[in-house]
């Protein structure tokens, strides 16, 4: 059984979502302080992706103003992540699918990893800290201290009934992401044809990091199916399709089944 601990939580709005910070056991100075690091740092990098930002270097880059590889040097980091994404995916991932560089579908989870590594991760190695985790619009990485008595219980939605959950799956350490159009319509289109992709209604994966989870869950919305699992690093997680019908599969290998009810 998990002890009760203290949770302190912060939230702000950043990245065009929700940002929330979760600290369970003790938070001091220093974890507050890394606390504020990391928004300060969230903010910075919106300055740098946001597309809705007319100043932002994406912007500018959309517009023909800058190029990548003089633009902010984090710029060509995530670009080159990009082109790896969509070899690896088959062109089911693809930021540059409008004809300009659009990293919206990468930058959240690489900026959380980012921020979590860098500032997060290393206070689970502090007296009194359990476990951290930072979610954006939903999308979670978490770490738990080695040895501490807590598991992180991640509910899945049920795409066809608001508020209940269809699932849950409990990470110690890790990623988890949800793609789909249940929750924002059919905002997800397949870059090969530039078509809705709707064959899905919920995606979820759970990978290592969180710039893996939210890349393969855009693609399993896009797949339609879970014919990308071979190919895709060690995954686990849950997909609904548009019929009510669901597959699950764990570290790459379909378990299960189930038609809709």
């Amino acid at each position: 059984m998990t002890a009760a601990w203290a949770r302190r939580v912060w939230v702000e709005n950043l990245m065009g979502t929700t940002v929330s910070i979760h600290v369970i056991g003790t938070a001091d100075d220093t974890t507050r302080d890394a606390v504020a690091a990391s928004i300060e740092e969230l903010r910075d990098l919106e300055r740098v992706f946001s597309p809705f930002l007319p100043d932002s270097d994406v912007s500018r880059i959309r517009r023909g103003e800058a190029a990548i590889a003089s633009a902010d040097p984090r710029i060509a980091q995530v670009a080159q992540g990009c082109v790896e994404a969509a070899q690896a995916t088959g062109g089911l991932f693809d930021a540059w699918w409008q004809g300009w560089f659009d990293p919206t579908g990468y930058v959240k989870g690489w900026a959380v990893d980012a921020v979590a590594r860098r500032h997060l991760a290393p206070l689970i190695r502090r007296p009194g800290i359990v476990a951290i985790g930072i979610g954006a619009g939903g999308d979670l990485r978490l770490h738990t201290a080695p040895g501490a008595d807590w598991t992180w219980h991640i509910g899945i939605a049920d795409p066809e009934r608001p508020g209940a959950v269809l699932a849950t799956v409990d990470v110690r350490e890790g990623a988890v992401a949800t793609s789909g159009t249940a929750e924002r319509g059919a905002h997800i289109v397949d870059p090969r044809t530039g078509a809705p992709a709707t064959a899905v209604r919920s995606a979820t994966v759970v990978a290592p990091d969180l710039v893996t989870a939210d890349v393969w869950a855009t693609a399993a919305v896009v797949a339609g199916d879970l014919g990308w699992i071979g190919r895709a690093p060690s995954t686990t997680g849950m997909l609904v399709r548009d019929d009510g019908s669901t597959r699950r599969w764990t570290r790459g290998v379909e378990i299960s089944l189930a038609a809709a009810s």
